[in-house]
């Protein structure tokens, strides 16, 4: 792990797999265009626009952001290497330009895989080798944010999408509620449970939380499958928009890869509730439980 220094008061880096949340990426046609006429914005050395640079001047709070970037070199080709150090760059840039508001911390060894799939970041190129991971995980009190995988085709764009995501966290907002679900929990939310722990009064929160973590992980594991073959076609596609296609094809390949993206970040996103709900629930029935057994 390296963390690069920031004016903000130093955080040290918990993994907290019960509050994820996954970017949901603003798409449109007329954004589209804009974003591929900036496509010097990430590769001139992190340079960033005049507006991001307003923006990052005025945040409402303190943002925190986790940078992973896991990489094996039998997993990841040059091409991706070297976009993941033009988005560190990207990422210093913003750091610089948060003047003390922006903390970040920056992830490449091995061992920080399980931080990175708490953090909702996706495992990719696992029939090539080690798993990769290369991600953001953006916050500010109890707002999160994911970008669950970076990717080259998206580099055009990233300093925008970045930069919303900033702004979206930073906002100050009232404390969320407690879902809804958890009041009054659906059949299938008690029988997930029940499945996984038959006696909830033998097991205690903190048991509760491995188990139900390590089910959302295999959850995680099958949208991640299920997404990787959507995610090949798609750049499939693009290649051959870019091959041979008008630009109006490529925006539409480009924008399809996206969507994609977004399509998976949503079921992270579920999944995560889901997590948050289950324990919630569980926490719930043991105190019951205990009270009659007074």
């Amino acid at each position: 792990m390296k963390s690069n220094p920031s004016p903000a008061p130093p955080q040290t880096f918990r993994s907290q797999p019960l509050v994820l949340a996954c970017l949901a990426f603003v798409l449109g046609i007329a954004l589209t265009g804009i974003w591929f006429h900036h496509h010097q914005a990430v590769s001139e050395s992190g340079r960033l626009s005049a507006s991001t640079k307003k923006m990052l001047g005025q945040l409402e709070s303190p943002v925190t952001i986790r940078y992973y970037s896991l990489l094996p070199a039998g997993s990841a080709d040059e091409t991706l290497q070297a976009f993941a150090g033009r988005v560190a760059q990207l990422l210093n840039a913003v750091q610089t330009a948060g003047g003390g508001k922006v903390q970040l911390t920056s992830f490449d060894a091995p061992a920080s895989a399980d931080a990175a799939s708490a953090d909702g970041i996706q495992a990719f190129n696992l029939d090539k080798g080690d798993a990769c991971f290369l991600g953001l995980a953006i916050a500010s009190g109890n707002n999160k944010e994911a970008f669950a995988r970076l990717q080259p085709e998206w580099e055009p764009a990233l300093e925008y999408d970045l930069a919303r995501a900033i702004q979206r966290v930073a906002a100050v907002a009232a404390p969320a509620k407690p879902p809804p679900e958890v009041a009054r929990p659906s059949p299938g939310t008690i029988a997930t449970i029940n499945r996984l722990i038959p006696d909830v009064n033998a097991v205690t929160a903190e048991q509760a939380g491995q188990i139900f973590h390590s089910e959302y992980l295999k959850q995680c594991g099958e949208v991640g499958a299920e997404a990787e073959a959507r995610i090949k076609a798609a750049q499939q596609q693009l290649a051959g928009a870019q091959a041979g296609g008008s630009e109006a094809d490529i925006q539409a390949a480009r924008k399809n890869v996206l969507e994609v993206q977004l399509a998976q970040g949503e079921k992270l996103k579920d999944l995560a509730a889901q997590l948050q709900i289950q324990l919630a629930v569980f926490q719930r029935m043991k105190s019951g439980a205990t009270n009659d057994a007074k």
